[in-house]
This record gives structure tokens, C-alpha cells and sequence, in this order.
């Protein structure tokens, strides 16, 4: 008993430390990317083309595993926690995943850290129940997730939220204390180095409820149909889609994709690494240009086509954003924030199909507790929309490629093997 509180205690401290870590890596590459874009307007058509193929064969050479968001791999690995640390959970795959991601965001990849450092979370735990010889379980694995998702985005309810809704879909109550245990160290380590800070910054402004009545619904069917458009379009990339399209030549067709997303981030100069500094804009009243959801939607879905690590946690909050800007258009007399941000949780809810997680975060990283029923409200008719189009989840399905590639190495490593 000792043994697993300590592996617990101690798990969640190092993911709280290890998210700072990531963090600050991610911000110094976004910042130093776009201080060399901004000095050198042509260079990223150069740049970005080269690191997308650099970081693809990287990729596919160290831990195949690493590519992507991370989360599919922790769904992945659920299935068969005590091998979790050969592949989708190792320390190998996990220090790819850091670097490969903050060298996407160095050459300008519409990428997130949160997805990786749910995959780094899991990952810290697992071992740290190996060390002290505790047994490794799917719920290990869940909250080790959830911890990195509160250290994250400093929204210790979304950890939480995130834990029962997408990795525990038949969630245990034993996992309960586990998982809220993890999430409050992991948590408290987080706000002691980072401080209290809300991610999005404040958003105080409200909506009235015949307002809700409108644009809600409004904001739920445009961010369900456009997410569930961004959720069907992953899954086919990654099953067929991005096969079909690199003809056998991944490594050119990541660099193709690296000069999409360099055309675009050169044509519009926003729609660079996680997007935050324009959603943020956006929350704030600034006057963004209506296209930049659309470029942004582009950006993300050519940098997932690349294969490069990284996640779309807050690529898809900026897309959201620039939604909810032009949502705004059609209600102008309505607050700016407010109304970005209906278009930000709906939009989420649409791609990740988990309403209560979008609303949490959304909540948390904004402040924006006054809104919990228009968010609501735009997340649960964005998830029925969604569920018309894409019967899948976007996560599970992706999670499914990682499931099969494991037991395809494993039943080669181990041909007498069939018990997993």
C-alpha cells in the first residue's frame, strides 16, 4: 500500500514538473519561430518544408509511437497496461514525443503540447509504479493522463472531466481517488512554479438568456458540422488517407505538407504553432480577419497529414476562436469574448466529442464561470451535430492504429505468444 501511494505522490509531482518543463521549451520555439519568420518573411517557405520531412523521418526512425497527438496512444495502451512501457508509454517514445514536438513548433507545425503531455503524463506514472514495483493498471495510466492535462492548462476539473469522458469511457469509482489524487499534486506543483494564471486570460462577459437562445444553438451546429469535418478527415488520414496521398514517399509528402502550412502561415502570419496569441486577440475584442478559422482548420489538418508529434488541443481552441469571430458578424451587438467563446467549445466539442470536457476547459483557461450555461448549451447541440456526421470518436479512432501496430510488433517479437 505504501509503495502505490508513493508511486502515485511521486508520479504525479514529476508530471507536474515535467509540463513547466515542456511548457517553457514550447513557448521559447514558438517565440523564436516567429521572430525569425517576422525578420525573414520568405524563410519559413524553406524552413518549415525542411523540418516537417527532418522531424517525419526522425519520427519513423526513433518511436513511431511518438507521431501524433499522444492521447490515442494512452487510449491504446489501456488495453494492455503492463506492456505499456515497451512502446506507447516508454521513456524512448515519451523524450521523442518532448523534442520532436518543440521542434515542430520551431518550424512554425500547428501543433499543441497538451496531447503530448498527456502521453509524457502516462508515461511518468507508469514507470514510477514499475520503479517501486507496483503493479501498472489502466487506471495508472489515466491518471497519469489526467495529471498532465491539469498541469497542462492549469485546469485541475478538466483533468478530471477529460479522465471520465475520453480515457475511461466504462469509468471505475475505485479510479476515483487515483485519478483526483494525481490531478491535485500534479496540479499544486503546476501553480507553485507557473503561478495562478488563467491560459486564455479573462473573459468576464456574459450573455443574456434570450441571446443564448440564439446564437448558442447557432454556434452548436456550426462548430458540431465543422468539427465533425476535422474528426472525419483525421481518421481517414490516418487510416488510409495519408498513404494514399504520400504514394509511398512519407518523408516528400511531409515536406509537402511543411509548404502548405509555410504558404499559409507566410500568406496570413497567424496561423503559426498553437494559435494562442490570435485566440487570445480574438478573446479580446481585436478585429481578427474572418479567414482565419479556415487557415488555421488547413494548418492543423496538414500538419497531422505530416505524421509530425504534437498535439491539436490548442490549434483546435484557435480554430474555435476564429469560428466564434465569425459567428460574431452575425450578432454584432453581442460581446465579442463571449460569443468566441461559444464558437471555441462548440468547435472542440465537435472534434473531440466530449461536451463536458470542452466546457470545463474552456471555463478554466477563460475564467469565464458566468457563461457555464450558453457553453453548455452550444457543447451538447455541437456533439449531436458532430454525431450526425462522424459516428466515431475522434481519439478512439485514431487510438485503434496504435492497438494494431502493437500487437503486430509484439506477436513478431513473440510468435508463441497469443494470450494478448
Amino acid at each position: 500500500m505504501w509503495r502505490r501511494r508513493a508511486a502515485i505522490f511521486g508520479g504525479a509531482i514529476v508530471v507536474g514538473l515535467a509540463a513547466i518543463l515542456f511548457a517553457r521549451l514550447a513557448d521559447a520555439a514558438s517565440d523564436l519561430f516567429n521572430d525569425v519568420a517576422s525578420k525573414a518573411g520568405g524563410l519559413p517557405l524553406l524552413l518549415t518544408p525542411a523540418g516537417f520531412a527532418t522531424i517525419a523521418w526522425l519520427t519513423q526512425r526513433l518511436a513511431p509511437a511518438a507521431g501524433g497527438s499522444g492521447i490515442p496512444q494512452i487510449i491504446a495502451a489501456k488495453a494492455d497496461p503492463e506492456r505499456a512501457t515497451d512502446q506507447l508509454a516508454s521513456a524512448r517514445t515519451a523524450i521523442t514525443k518532448v523534442v520532436l514536438t518543440v521542434a515542430a513548433l520551431a518550424c512554425g507545425a500547428s501543433v499543441g503540447r497538451e496531447g503530448p503531455t498527456v502521453q509524457v503524463g502516462a508515461t511518468v506514472m507508469a514507470y514510477a509504479h514499475r520503479l517501486l514495483r507496483v503493479p501498472v493498471r489502466a487506471s495508472v495510466l489515466v491518471a497519469g493522463a489526467a495529471a498532465g492535462v491539469a498541469a497542462a492548462f492549469n485546469t485541475p476539473l478538466a483533468g478530471v472531466a477529460f479522465a471520465i469522458e475520453e480515457l475511461a469511457a466504462a469509468y471505475e469509482q475505485r479510479m476515483t481517488l487515483l485519478v483526483m489524487t494525481a490531478v491535485l499534486i500534479a496540479g499544486m506543483v503546476s501553480l507553485g512554479l507557473a503561478g495562478d494564471y488563467i491560459y486564455f486570460g479573462l473573459v468576464g462577459q456574459t450573455l443574456s438568456l434570450r441571446a443564448t437562445l440564439v446564437i448558442a444553438p447557432v454556434a452548436g451546429v456550426a462548430g458540431g458540422v465543422s468539427g465533425a469535418l476535422f474528426s472525419r478527415a483525421m481518421l481517414w488520414l490516418s487510416r488510409s488517407g495519408a498513404r494514399r496521398l504520400s504514394r509511398g514517399r512519407p518523408i516528400a509528402f511531409a515536406a509537402v505538407c511543411g509548404l502548405l502550412v509555410a504558404a499559409i502561415g507566410t500568406a496570413t502570419g497567424l496561423t503559426w504553432g498553437t494559435g494562442y496569441g490570435a485566440a487570445r486577440s480574438a478573446l479580446a475584442g481585436a478585429d481578427a480577419p474572418l479567414w482565419f478559422g479556415p487557415a488555421k482548420f488547413l494548418a492543423t489538418l496538414a500538419t497531422a497529414a505530416a505524421g509530425l508529434p504534437g498535439g491539436i488541443f490548442a490549434p483546435t481552441l484557435a480554430t474555435g476562436a476564429g469560428l466564434g469571430n465569425v459567428i460574431h458578424v452575425l450578432f454584432p451587438a453581442e460581446p465579442t469574448g463571449a460569443v468566441v467563446l461559444l464558437g471555441m467549445v462548440a468547435y472542440f466539442a465537435g472534434v473531440v466529442r466530449a461536451p463536458l470536457t470542452s466546457v470545463i476547459i474552456i471555463a478554466e483557461t477563460t475564467g469565464s464561470r458566468g457563461l457555464m450555461m450558453p457553453l453548455l448549451a452550444a457543447a451538447l447541440i455541437a456533439e449531436f451535430a458532430a454525431s450526425l456526421i462522424s459516428r466515431e470518436r475522434l481519439y478512439h479512432g485514431l487510438a485503434q492504429r496504435y492497438g494494431t501496430a502493437a500487437q503486430t510488433e509484439w506477436n513478431a517479437k513473440f510468435p508463441g505468444d497469443r494470450e494478448h
